[in-house]
């Protein structure tokens, strides 16, 4: 089955078709959502979050992207998969970013995705000049979240949102293919939407994106506590799995099961 394309992606913006995208960390869940009809699978480095069980993605290595990538490639046959690069394997040097890069090719990715805006143009521009397809990632970058004093909406001054602005446009000459916009003002990423020719993938800007994406684990309502409101909590699938595993427990006491 035929893996969709940057071509395929960039088509649909061009006819005004939504792009969906859900994060992914295993095969299994990979093969679900693929199933479902996504047209892209993250696998990022929220897995230091929702899977590690980490405050936030910074602990996330190379080493474990190339693993949870490699399982989601087991599992999808036709949804475009993106692999983060983690923290401190793109920022030092080109070099050692190239290679990165292409260590989660081989892995099974389609491209990879790197935070950032002016900072890592050179790079970007580097990669896909060899290559390797680049999604960029403006707003809100969770890689920054010191520096960011938290995971705060970003593009909210004038000059804050002229940077953002500025940092896409960058991105798309630089080479990018797409471009997440996360936790900005909606009108900034309709702005943005409306200047970029490559497809822009929203969380937490608004509805005018070309595309969306969620955490699955979010979607699926696994960590009900957190509750954002960008996010849309499709299943309370906390409750379920927990009510499924409390009726093994009672069946095995009592000896109904097996």
């Amino acid at each position: 089955m035929k893996n969709i394309s940057i071509l395929d992606l960039q088509e649909k913006k061009e006819k005004s078709e939504k792009i969906t995208m859900l994060t992914a960390y295993d095969a299994t869940f990979a093969k679900i959502v693929d199933q479902a009809g996504v047209d892209m699978i993250l696998v990022g480095d929220s897995l230091g979050m929702v899977i590690q069980g980490e405050p936030n993605t910074l602990s996330v290595s190379l080493d474990d992207m190339a693993y949870h990538t490699r399982a989601v490639a087991r599992g999808a046959k036709r949804a475009h998969i993106v692999a983060d690069m983690p923290f401190m394997t793109y920022q030092h040097d080109i070099k050692e970013a190239m290679l990165n890069a292409s260590k989660l090719l081989k892995t099974g990715a389609h491209s990879v995705k790197l935070e950032g805006g002016r900072n890592i143009v050179s790079t970007v521009k580097a990669l896909t000049e060899s290559g390797i397809p680049v999604t960029g990632h403006l707003g809100l970058t969770p890689q920054s979240v010191h520096a960011l004093s938290g995971f705060r909406k970003q593009g909210r001054t004038e000059d804050a949102a002229k940077r953002i602005s500025e940092d896409a446009l960058m991105l798309e000459k630089a080479g990018a293919y797409a471009i997440v916009l996360e936790c900005v003002p909606d009108e900034l990423a309709k702005q943005i939407t409306k200047t970029l020719m490559i497809p822009t993938i929203g969380i937490g800007a608004g509805p005018q994106c070309d595309g969306q994406v969620l955490v699955l684990y979010d979607l699926l309502g696994l960590n009900p506590e957190f509750k954002p409101s960008f996010v849309k909590q499709y299943l309370n699938g906390a409750a379920l799995i927990q009510q499924a595993c409390e009726a093994y427990v009672t069946e095995v006491k009592q000896r109904d099961f097996p």
